[in-house]
């Protein structure tokens, strides 16, 4: 059996756990061809670059899948029969990797930011310190 990498995007209107119950869907699809789902991801709710269908947001939502070709593509015709499903991508891959994937890993390392954890990343000076630092050397 082959191994993929598969993204779909879900309109923004729907909630995520309608979401979760079209993974459900999808997954099920899968493994009634006799494949399997060996990692599900929800991304959430994220900007479009651009509009699609009129739509501003969607719902991200990744598979890691071991299956054969014949099960891919049914899986990809029930997306495209969906009216909730903006847009879908299958990669083919060498192999699966283990863990969460970047985006997670990206989410967990905005939400250390967010508690005060220090990023590798330098950090610019405010406008306002520089003028401070400026007028305080003169003084002295």
């Amino acid at each position: 059996m082959a191994l993929y990498e598969h993204v779909f995007l879900a309109r923004q209107d729907v909630t995520a756990q309608q979401v979760e119950a079209m993974t459900e869907t999808y997954k099920s699809v899968i493994e009634q061809k006799g494949g399997a789902v060996t990692k599900v991801e929800y991304w959430g709710l994220k900007s479009l670059a651009f509009r699609i269908k009129k739509n501003r947001k969607a719902h991200y939502a990744l598979f890691n899948i071991d299956a054969p070709a014949a099960a891919v593509a049914e899986m990809e015709r029930q997306m495209r029969i969906s009216e909730d499903i903006l847009r879908f991508m299958t990669v083919k891959v060498e192999a699966l990797e283990d863990g969460p994937s970047v985006m997670l890993q990206r989410r967990d390392r905005d939400r250390d930011d967010d508690r005060g954890g220090r990023d590798d990343r330098p950090r610019r000076r405010d406008r306002e310190d520089a003028v401070v630092d400026d007028v305080a050397e003169e003084e002295v």
